[in-house]
């Protein structure tokens, strides 16, 4: 009796470890398969290829802990550096799942390492992400861990994944000029393209502002719709799907990491700021550099490293 008794245990411990790896190998084939699959919808991304600038960034590498990363999105036309259209930085705590995200306006007038004072977003031009992680560490005293240039085409697509039914948005009035598209006034549910060209849209009178708040709602809205999924199931597909839109130094693992995180922990919603503060600024213009935002430097510095610190 014992003998037999043995035996059927050792034949239970069998099949569940069959089990466990088939369990395995069917989970990495599907992981596998969602990742081609999101490659297959972004084969035109013109960072494919890319990478250049990841050799050259000097932020430190965080294993576990708070990450910084710098969010460029390019207005370029062709050219290697052009102006970034929009500047952020995304804060991510892995042990307290919290987000915050900081729009820095791209008028700001900084001094910029070796060019002196300039828009913060001439930065990139002159330099690539380093030269701006060079720039925002002299002047807000923060260190940016990783950087991800973003191809607009590639927000489009990642968003209708995520958000396969839209992301409702109140569009306070009629927008067209300079996005490629109309959209009409009132509360909708907006995909792709037309989505993008709500966060570009800044031919009113809030101008930039107006941009950088439609640009924090829209990723806040975004991050609450991957959570609501309550699952990683379409993080792979995802990451396939941006990785020819981005480029970037975080390798896919971090990526990973960071994005099974979010989802299965929960995160905190995400706070928001922008640089400059409301009263620390005026509206200048100086030969050969046009309109900028002349800001109070030291506090602005303050009330950054409070937000992130808190």
């Amino acid at each position: 009796m014992e003998r037999a008794g043995r035996r059927r245990k050792v034949r239970w411990k069998r099949v569940i470890s069959l089990l466990f790896i088939l369990m395995v190998a069917g989970v990495s084939a599907y992981t596998v398969y969602q990742y081609k699959q999101g490659v297959s919808l972004a084969t035109d991304g013109k960072f494919k290829d890319d990478g250049k600038a990841a050799s050259a960034f000097q932020g430190e590498e965080v294993k576990f802990g708070r990450i910084n990363v710098l969010l460029l999105g390019s207005d370029s036309r062709g050219e290697e550096h052009a102006r970034t259209d929009s500047i952020m930085i995304a804060h991510y705590d892995q042990e307290t799942h919290q987000s915050k995200l900081i729009s820095i306006m791209r008028d700001t007038y900084v001094n910029i390492p070796g060019h002196g004072e300039q828009k913060i977003n001439a930065a990139y031009a002159y330099g690539g992400p380093e030269l701006l992680r060079q720039t925002i560490k002299e002047n807000f005293n923060i260190d940016i861990n990783y950087y991800a240039v973003v191809d607009f085409e590639g927000f489009s697509k990642v968003a209708d994944i995520i958000a396969p039914d839209g992301i409702e948005v109140d569009v306070p009035h009629e927008m067209t000029y300079g996005i490629g598209t109309t959209i009409n006034a009132g509360k909708q549910s907006l995909h792709g393209d037309k989505l993008l060209g709500y966060v570009r849209f800044r031919h009113d009178k809030l101008s930039d502002f107006g941009r950088v708040q439609r640009q924090q709602e829209v990723i806040r809205k975004l991050k609450d719709e991957a959570l609501s999924m309550g699952s990683i199931i379409k993080l792979p597909k995802i990451l396939g799907v941006i990785n020819p839109y981005v480029d970037t130094n975080m390798d896919t693992a971090t990526l990973f990491s960071v994005g099974k995180d979010l989802l299965t922990n929960k995160s905190n919603d995400m706070k928001s700021m922008r640089i400059p503060v409301n009263g620390s600024f005026t509206n200048e213009k100086y030969d050969g550099v046009g309109a900028v935002l002349s800001i109070n430097l030291n506090e602005n510095r303050t009330a950054l490293n409070e937000f992130l610190s808190s």
